[in-house]
């Protein structure tokens, strides 16, 4: 099982890892062509909404959900009542997008006032209506992004893992051409940003369609009406909610962000970013294969395996995501600096930046906790408990983010939404406690004792080791990559080294 569930993430890992470091290049270009200003704050609030709304709709709630029922009818049912399964709701799935898309195309001033109120206080409206413009074209990639989760939730129930890793490829392909080519063509360059999201969702959704159709389960459309989609219904509309309570604390960051000074959504979208790296390497790559290996194990009352599965990704998301938790909070400024700062970007936007950063990146475990626990609670049908510690978490996070972004601008924002998370993971381990579902082992415990130390000897090395922050912003490009590069390689040594010595054999586990 170890092998295969290894096996299957670092797959994922793999293609995400490709995916990511295509997203800083993309965010590389955003930075250097059109800095951080209200003119990114407007692009970044108009790719944000759907965006976000891709984690409830696409591979958030939607896939959480629908895994499950389609592993069920797999383990259960005949291939005729699996691909009927698959065309009541993709149909149904299709409507809805549909809908909903046309409402937010013809009301996009509204849904902009909704969420970046901020722009329409201003005194000019120049933010606010950009922002709208720009709304009407990224809008239309939650349907395609969408139906491209939908595809890769029924590849990745059949395996296929790579596949759906893979395809975020394009979108940052088509937004790196689009800003470095397109913008060079319009009257309004960033609005080049907006048409490559679209494109970018057209080739992503276009991508899958061969690969449903090697595995014969290419959707089709249907009439009437099917168990499945009620099911589908019942255990996704709470789930809209449980398993994106991260992405929602988010998009209230940016909301109140709004009506903080120019700048300030550039700011926590680029720290965002730099912490969805590591994040989506361990805790979505992990939570991606968990959700369809515990969906198999509890379809075929296979105990044994679901507990095993649970504690083997705690292990590894242990293992991978302490360090790197460090690592974010203690590099904050050079990887910004490196990374970002050049052209429009400047050393006060990368200083801003890196502050955010450190605060996200210290809830960074606390991410990843979540990501693997709330599929546990979805694999066996139970949506309603990821809702109740969602609740008080998004609760808790607006709470602190008016206490703590009133006192410390974006950066007390981005601290709430760590502390939100450390909340949501507690209480998400509480109720599996609870209902005798799951406990950390001894074995567990020991392991995070033993990764604490060798993360607490790599920390020493770096605060002794690493170069001064005047370095690396009076250095070249070269000179800052290769120094950034040295520290993190060093840094990766002297953890798993210092792992081996304590015991730990990765490759044991």
């Amino acid at each position: 099982m170890n092998k295969s569930f290894l096996k299957s993430s670092s797959i994922v890992t793999g293609m995400t890892f490709l995916s990511r470091i295509l997203g800083l290049v993309r965010d590389f270009f955003i930075a250097k062509f059109f800095g951080a200003n209200e003119f990114t704050d407007a692009f970044l609030v108009a790719f944000r909404i759907p965006n976000f709304l891709r984690r409830l709709f696409g591979e958030g709630a939607f896939s959480q959900a629908f895994i499950p029922i389609l592993s069920e009818a797999k383990a259960n049912e005949t291939q005729e009542e699996v691909q009927n399964v698959i065309n009541h709701i993709g149909t149904k799935f299709l409507k809805t997008l549909i809908i909903i898309t046309l409402i937010a195309v013809i009301a996009a001033p509204v849904i902009i006032f909704m969420f970046a109120w901020g722009f329409y206080f201003e005194q000019d409206l120049t933010k606010f209506n950009l922002a709208s413009d720009m709304l009407r074209i990224t809008f239309p990639y939650l349907l395609l992004i969408s139906l491209t989760a939908f595809s890769g939730s029924i590849l990745n129930t059949y395996d296929r893992f790579a596949v759906p890793a893979f395809t975020p490829v394009l979108l940052n392909i088509s937004m790196i051409l689009s800003s470095v080519y397109l913008s060079q063509h319009l009257d309004t360059p960033i609005m080049a940003l907006a048409w490559g999201v679209l494109i970018g969702g057209v080739l992503q959704l276009l991508f899958q369609i061969p690969f449903l159709i090697k595995i014969n389960k290419l959707p089709k459309l249907t009439k009437g009406e099917h168990k499945a989609v009620k099911k589908l219904k019942k255990r996704m509309l709470p789930a809209l909610f449980g398993v994106s309570v991260s992405q929602i604390n988010l998009l209230i960051d940016t909301m109140i962000a709004s009506v903080l000074v120019s700048g300030s959504v550039s700011w926590l979208y680029y720290s965002d970013r730099l912490l969805e790296l590591p994040l989506a390497l361990i805790g979505i790559a992990l939570a991606t294969v968990a959700l369809a290996k515990l969906s198999k194990h509890y379809a075929n009352k296979d105990t044994k395996k679901f507990i095993q599965t649970i504690d083997y990704a705690l292990k590894i998301g242990l293992i991978l995501g302490l360090p790197a938790c460090a690592g974010l909070v203690l590099l904050a400024e050079p990887l910004m600096i490196t990374l970002f700062q050049y052209d429009q970007f400047t050393i006060f936007a990368a200083y801003q930046s890196s502050l955010s950063l450190m605060a996200y990146g210290s809830g960074l475990m606390a991410f990843i906790m979540v990501k693997i626990l709330a599929p546990v609670f979805l694999a066996r049908g139970d949506t309603k408990t990821p809702v109740k510690a969602g609740v008080v978490a998004m609760l808790s996070n607006v709470v602190l983010n008016i206490i703590l972004g009133y006192y410390y601008d974006h950066v007390g924002l981005a601290v709430a939404t760590s502390v939100s998370a450390l909340i949501n993971g507690l209480i998400l381990y509480y109720y599996l406690n609870k209902q005798s579902i799951f406990a950390f082992s001894q074995n567990l415990i020991k392991m995070f004792f033993k990764v604490l130390l060798a993360s607490f000897i790599m920390v020493i090395f770096i605060l002794n080791f690493d170069q001064a922050q005047e370095v690396y912003i009076n250095a070249n490009a070269f000179a800052r990559v290769n120094a950034l590069i040295s520290i993190i390689c060093l840094s990766a040594f002297i953890y798993f080294l210092s792992l081996r010595v304590l015991g730990v054999r990765i490759r044991e586990l």
